[in-house]
């Protein structure tokens, strides 16, 4: 017990910190959050996703989970897109991915691990979609960060095939999705260069027809 209680020290601690700069820095955060990004990256401890970016609590909404998926039948995921979306009015969706990401090296092996296995089946089937390209890379940790970014880049382009996406464009709301990598050997940030912000830049299978 000796350890929570550490991390209680280390709230008063934090608290402190902040009521000695802004006395009114806590009355103001419970009043209303106004982010303009939701962030959708992973689970791992090592990438804190406020910090990585400099931001705030209030300006950052934020969607952790395992290799920084999104797929159409995780209702968590898509509750998070639609709240952010519809609700927060949020502008840009930031999809991070990162160099190291065990959940990406998990899905790159045949080793069973349990439930997850079929979590990471997500990444297995990217990982078939672009087989010729990431099998001609020899060094296994190249392989391992391309998988990353093709991981990224699939996932911004689920959440452009979703109906909330969709429907913000529809009401031409403004929205970008962003395909991202954070290397934890530098605490960089790549930008993969993919930025989505029309229905134009689907394609049409993926794309609905707005009946209103």
């Amino acid at each position: 017990m000796k350890e929570l209680k550490a991390l209680f020290a280390k709230n008063q601690d934090w608290v402190a910190s902040k009521l000695g700069v802004d006395t009114e820095y806590f009355m103001r955060m419970a009043q209303a959050q106004d982010p303009l990004y939701l962030w959708i990256g992973c689970a791992d401890s090592r990438v804190p996703a406020n910090e990585i970016v400099g931001l705030e609590p209030g300006e950052l909404f934020v969607h952790r989970n395992v290799a920084n998926l999104f797929p159409h039948t995780d209702f968590n995921c898509l509750s998070v897109l639609e709240y952010a979306i519809d609700l927060l009015k949020i502008k840009h969706v930031i999809v991070c991915g990162h160099y190291g990401c065990g959940g990406v090296q998990a899905a790159m092996e045949d080793h069973q691990l349990g439930l997850v296995d079929n979590w990471l089946r997500n990444i297995r089937d990217v990982y078939a979609k672009h087989k010729e390209e990431l099998d001609a890379i020899s060094d296994k940790k190249a392989r391992h960060n391309r998988l990353v970014e093709l991981n990224v880049l699939q996932q911004v382009l689920n959440v452009c095939h979703t109906t909330i996406a969709q429907g913000a464009w529809h009401r031409s709301q403004p929205l970008c999705v962003h395909g991202w990598v954070y290397d934890m050997e530098t605490g960089k940030l790549k930008d993969m260069d993919c930025c989505l912000s029309s229905i134009d830049q689907v394609e049409k299978i993926y794309r609905i027809r707005n009946s209103k």
